[in-house]
């Protein structure tokens, strides 16, 4: 899909602030719990002995992440009720007039982006700020990030400007659901030696 619009997310240069991550739930007006960007961080590593010298192998990075809008998306195909659609440009939205909070998407997609809210009894996620995209905008996330490590545009324009994505841990594989999602690794995320893990798995944890 030519128009497949997606996220590009430079991990080597981001800081951990989590003002993304603030901005969308400030934007959606997300209750508490409720995160539809979030940012892991990854840590890990030791200190090893070199002759008399210890050496720092300590590995530290974070990623933000958020719906991928993936050109082949579970949650669309596990919803009972087609309350999820894929529109021309690729963007994923969830019909609430449609879903009835079952949470088959949420236990599909291997990214966690699906949301389930208790006081609505239905499910959201990431929808790209497409209200602001209309008006011409970016969305919240990509405009609020001080370090300017998010982008957004045409998948292929992306691929163009940034290269193509490696998969990084902890991203499962792309071949599942083919995310529209791009990102330029931090280098400690190529070292497979490491002993690496997500720090903060109760923060970015569903519900």
């Amino acid at each position: 899909m030519d128009k497949q619009l997606a996220f590009y997310f430079d991990s080597s240069s981001c800081s951990g602030c989590k003002t993304c991550q603030v901005a969308c739930k400030d934007k959606n007006d997300l209750a508490v719990g409720i995160r539809w960007r979030r940012v892991y961080e990854i840590t890990g590593g030791s200190w090893e002995k070199e002759n008399d010298a210890w050496i720092s192998k300590i590995s530290s990075y974070f990623l933000s992440m958020s719906c991928n809008h993936c050109a082949e998306p579970i949650c669309l195909n596990t919803c009972p009720t087609a309350a999820i659609i894929k529109r021309d440009d690729g963007i994923v939205l969830i019909d609430p007039e449609r879903c009835m909070g079952c949470r088959y998407c949420e236990w599909a997609c291997p990214y966690g982006a699906l949301q389930y809210d208790n006081k609505k009894g239905q499910m959201g996620k990431c929808d790209l700020c497409f209200d602001y995209l209309e008006e011409g905008k970016q969305p919240s996330c990509v405009t609020s990030c001080p370090m300017r490590v998010l982008d957004f545009g045409k998948l292929e324009d992306l691929k163009e400007k940034y290269g193509d994505s490696e998969n990084i841990y902890p991203l499962p594989d792309p071949k599942i659901c083919q995310p529209s999602f791009l990102i330029t690794p931090h280098k400690d995320a190529t070292i497979e030696s490491y002993d690496i893990s997500i720090e903060n798995r109760e923060e970015v944890k569903n519900g």
